[in-house]
């Protein structure tokens, strides 16, 4: 396993990062614990989730397998770097309670209490600020931050869903209140959807934080999904799917499975490993469903794309450009 430090931070992390939102929703508790030790078993130490990971009237759920994982011993906890979320609604959509989301000081404190008791641990990692909250002041989130830090049940904070202008105010705040500050940004980033790179990559490097790509597959467009669909495998769905309807997106894609069956490379493995090579990276989420899942996402690791790959890569999923000369002269 390859590791990075988080940021500008003193932690180190592994290159790829586990990703839970499927714990509870598709896969069953059992072959969640499996997979969470196959990836300890790997050297992968970095588990992401959020307290409304379950979703529905199981949000929760996804915290209180990780927590039965954690309470059978053997060092998984000491051994895990636990990174989870707050700012989404825990008491239901159906009748939601005033203050049981977003990020006031109330909700901070209360929500990371539930997620402590949920994880049968006694302190987080990484606790993220889901989305932004237009209406809670930094001064009020960071106060709330701090205390948590004191007592020692929050280690780093880090955001995610961040446009780079939060990403600055946020830390601009802290260092006004001579705090930290943001250590870590968690945005959605692959090949097909490179608009991060024109502001909150840009913002990230600049204020130290690591970034950690979601849905680096792109919700499975970049997994070989063409491919799939002419062997009778699993059809597109959600994202993907919503791409694929695009003519010219279904031409990118077919070129980019061409192009990768030339050289004898799979898709998935081959976009994990393109983000590995992209500045400013700590490391993509992966969410797998399966054993099998996870042992593709971990040989993405050991890819040398190379520099003639990478540019006919860039030829067919171009980004935008440097900000600000992309929009400027």
């Amino acid at each position: 396993m390859k590791y990075t430090q988080l940021g500008r931070t003193g932690l180190k992390v592994s290159r790829l990062v586990l990703g839970t939102m499927n714990f509870g929703p598709q896969t069953d508790e059992p072959t969640s614990h499996s997979i969470m030790d196959a990836a300890l078993d790997a050297g992968l130490n970095f588990f992401d989730t959020a307290n409304v990971y379950g979703w529905g009237e199981n949000r929760g759920r996804t915290e209180e397998i990780i927590g039965t994982w954690f309470a059978q011993g053997g060092g998984r906890r000491d051994k895990t770097v636990l990174a989870t979320k707050v700012y989404g609604n825990m008491s239901g959509n159906d009748d939601p309670w005033p203050n049981d989301d977003r990020l006031s000081a109330l909700n901070i404190r209360r929500a990371v209490e539930a997620s402590l008791k949920r994880l049968q641990t006694d302190h987080i990692d990484l606790y993220q600020f889901h989305h932004i909250d237009r209406r809670t002041p930094f001064e009020e989130i960071w106060q709330a931050i701090d205390v948590l830090i004191q007592q020692g049940k929050i280690l780093y904070a880090g955001s995610s869903n961040f446009p780079g202008y939060k990403i600055a105010q946020a830390n601009e705040t802290a260092a006004r209140r001579g705090t930290f500050g943001l250590v870590s940004e968690q945005c959605l980033y692959n090949l097909a959807e490179r608009r991060a790179e024109m502001e909150v990559i840009p913002a990230a490097q600049e204020y130290g934080l690591g970034v950690i790509p979601w849905s680096p597959l792109h919700g499975g467009l970049l997994g070989g999904v063409i491919k799939k669909e002419v062997e009778g495998g699993r059809r597109a769905s959600g994202r993907s799917a919503d791409a694929l309807a695009s003519t010219s997106v279904r031409a990118q894609v077919q070129a980019y499975e061409d192009l990768l069956d030339k050289h004898g490379l799979e898709p998935g493995e081959t976009a994990l490993a393109w983000l590995l090579s992209r500045p400013g990276i700590t490391g993509p989420i992966v969410g797998p469903r399966t054993a099998e899942q996870l042992d593709s996402a971990l040989r993405a690791l050991e890819l040398d794309l190379g520099e003639e790959l990478l540019t006919a890569l860039e030829e067919i999923f171009p980004g935008p450009g440097a900000s600000p000369e992309a929009f400027a002269w």
